[in-house]
């Protein structure tokens, strides 16, 4: 009963241990929110002193002038507060202190007014220079930290219960300064009890109001980083693009879920790679093909591709399916191409060539989630995936390393030498496919 009532209340407790990046990525936001404060607060103090330097005075002929000695002071401590907040994490204590500095100096400027203006203590409780408390409160709200909120509201709340036990106690008073009369409350120095108790109250309400919001916000906040961060991790094992298809889809994706529309599919797969393989150790191998892999996606990612598997040392890898691309035919013939360019300069684990044949095709694609709901997989499916496979190694039997189709020749246009080699019967087909070699012009 008591967790349905604190979850309905501070919202859902995010899950209690967070990997050390959460936990790192929640501290920098917390630093950033430091800063983020010290600027406020400086912009703050200068506003007071350019309204404090063109306003009119209130108190010609008195010589204590208290207001800009405190501003002065807010200042130099604001602007020394702000370049810590640069060098580097502020401790709680300083925080905690700067909370109960910031409210001091506030509280210590009020409690000046009766000696500016020659009035009897009571006098600073009628001030509305209180209602500045509230602009130092919700400052704090700035770190999503509710403990700062919190000091802020006590410190507030106890110093204006100190100003009020001043004005009825203090100097050795002997009057008795207290009245239920309203009126005889605002037109005079009498102190009407239950008007300074509302301040206080209110003081605590807007605290507690601003506390429980800062609570529910830093459990999503705390939940919203631990998802980012999973996400970004994710999506090192999933195209960028498909993460984000995921992450930002309005609706649970599930089994089923896709679209068909026309697209072009690459198949990649490194030549001799079993000859290769047997050579290396496995770390040298499990190397060799980061190194490999790190290469190739950088003239995938360039030409605007998506890679949905790595299959051992093969690619697939689609275009304009979870990113639009008009021009999809030739960027995929663009990456092949340039696939074929950086494998035949780059040696990879030092010294060895990884010629890599291509296979592209473009059509009708189904892209979507096949698995179960709660394993699923984001892929394509379909003839136009299955005829760019069989390309990719047709490349053995015509001694080629980019291999498509006529539908990819006529789609990708004139930028390209296209050459016919022939043509192949893929299975469940009755009509021949033409099959091109390709080269840049």
């Amino acid at each position: 009963m008591l967790k349905k009532m604190s979850d309905f209340v501070f919202g859902e407790r995010p899950q209690a241990h967070l990997p050390e990046r959460v936990r790192r990525a929640i501290v920098d936001l917390q630093v950033n929110s430091e800063i983020l404060i010290g600027w406020a607060q400086l912009c703050l103090v200068l506003f007071f002193l350019l309204l404090y330097s063109v306003a009119p005075k209130t108190s010609e002929g008195t010589d204590f002038m208290p207001v800009p000695w405190v501003l002065s002071a807010y200042l130099v401590f604001t602007l020394g507060r702000l370049y810590a907040a640069y060098r580097c994490t502020l401790p709680r204590w300083f925080l905690m202190t700067s909370v109960v500095i910031d409210m001091a100096l506030l509280m210590g400027l009020i409690w000046s007014f009766h000696l500016q203006y020659e009035q009897p203590a009571s006098f600073y409780l009628k001030a509305p220079t209180l209602l500045y408390v509230f602009i130092f409160i919700s400052l704090r709200a700035l770190r999503f930290d509710p403990k700062y909120v919190a000091a802020a509201g006590l410190a507030a709340a106890c110093g204006w219960l100190f100003l009020l036990w001043y004005a009825l106690f203090g100097e050795n008073r002997i009057q008795d300064l207290t009245t239920r009369d309203y009126i005889l409350y605002m037109t005079s120095n009498r102190v009407l009890i239950g008007a300074e108790i509302d301040k206080i109250l209110s003081i605590l309400v807007v605290t507690a109001i601003l506390a429980i919001a800062l609570v529910r916000a830093q459990r999503m906040l705390t939940r919203e980083v631990a998802d980012a961060a999973a996400a970004q991790e994710l999506s090192r094992f999933v195209a960028p693009e498909i993460a984000d298809r995921i992450t930002t889809a309005d609706k649970v994706m599930q089994p089923g879920d896709g679209e068909t529309k026309e697209a072009s599919v690459l198949f990649s797969d490194i030549e001799g790679f079993s000859t290769v393989s047997e050579k290396l150790s496995p770390d040298a191998l499990v190397r060799m093909l980061n190194e490999y892999f790190a290469a190739v996606s950088e003239v995938i990612e360039r030409h605007g591709g998506a890679i949905n598997q790595f299959q051992g040392d093969a690619m697939l890898v689609t275009f304009n399916t979870v990113t639009t691309d008009a021009d999809h035919a030739a960027s995929a013939v663009k990456t092949a191409l340039g696939i074929q360019r950086i494998t035949e300069e780059r040696l990879f684990c030092g010294d060895i060539r990884l010629p890599t044949r291509c296979g592209v095709n473009t059509g009708d694609i189904v892209s979507g989630a096949i698995g179960t709901p709660e394993r699923l997989l984001y892929t394509v499916h379909g003839d136009e995936v299955n005829i760019a496979a069989r390309l990719e190694q047709l490349n053995k039997q015509y001694g080629t390393y980019v291999l498509v189709t006529e539908q990819t020749a006529r789609a990708a246009g004139s930028g390209f030498a296209f050459d016919v080699v022939g043509e192949v019967t893929v299975r469940g087909r009755a009509a021949p496919t033409c099959v091109m070699t390709v080269k840049a012009k």
